[in-house]
């Protein structure tokens, strides 16, 4: 995809990695529209960051997916860029019978923010992208979709599940205008699972994340995946052999240190 000259929408761009994707892309000189389910957060973030445009939406609600494809096509008639990155992320514990009811529901809700919604808003988005002469779609997943942590099981499900279906779109869009990346963060200082993990110091810093993401696209702007040098031990997992000795290395790790994300 091309850094410059596009208009762009990211879903989940109030804060965290999106937020930063968001006004990288204004420095570039592209016009950005970014979208979430608080206003007041979007608000902040505009007023932040000038540059930014903002939509309410709330990923999870085919209506309100429908509005924000129709809206956002409004504000931005040259719309050729969806970057989908809102995203949901909580431990589960599936050990509980009595809990089975609650974990069902956040399964549920994790999957219609992280997989559903996705595939529902590029769908929507599709005949505007196909239509323009350079466009892309770019789905944020994370390391953890080809290393799995086991205490947020639907989260890497989801993640893993949205590997693959960007694999497909690519494949079936290859003739077309619209190019697929996808983006695959490691642990990132961000509050995806609340305040701890945006002041964990072992978790990569958001400003370093986003200029690595920039240097990887400029380097190789037709890259199918964009990954930082941190997140390579995990999207290399199976391929570097050993992946079952790994995994358990890797969780009974997190569980000693009672990592939550």
């Amino acid at each position: 995809m091309k850094l410059s000259g596009n208009s762009i929408l990211v879903t989940g761009g109030g804060t965290g990695i999106g937020l930063g994707l968001a006004t990288g892309f204004v420095d570039r000189g592209n016009r950005v529209l970014i979208a979430g389910r608080k206003r007041e957060t979007l608000e902040q973030a505009a007023a932040a960051h000038p540059g930014l445009e903002i939509l309410a939406a709330d990923v999870t609600d085919p209506d309100s997916i429908a509005r924000l494809a129709a809206q956002a096509k409004e504000i931005l008639p040259d719309l050729n860029v969806l970057i989908n990155n809102a995203g949901m992320m909580q431990t589960e514990n599936l050990r509980d019978p009595a809990a089975a009811a609650a974990a069902l529901a956040t399964a549920e809700a994790i999957v219609a923010t992280n997989l559903v919604g996705p595939i529902r808003l590029t769908l929507a988005l599709l005949p505007q992208l196909m239509a323009q002469a350079e466009a892309a779609v770019v789905n944020v997943t994370s390391g953890l979709g080809f290393l799995p942590l086991a205490q947020t099981p639907t989260y890497c499900a989801t993640k893993a599940a949205l590997h693959s279906w960007s694999q497909s779109l690519r494949w079936q869009l290859r003739a077309s205008p619209v190019k697929v990346h996808e983006i695959a963060p490691p642990y990132v200082r961000t509050g995806l699972t609340g305040a701890r993990q945006a002041a964990d110091p072992r978790a990569m810093a958001l400003e370093d994340y986003v200029a690595e993401t920039f240097a990887a696209l400029e380097a190789d702007p037709d890259a199918p995946e964009i990954l930082v040098e941190r997140v390579l031990p995990l999207r290399e997992a199976e391929r570097r052999g050993g992946y079952d000795e790994l995994f358990a290395q890797f969780n009974t790790m997190m569980e000693t240190a009672g990592h939550d994300a």
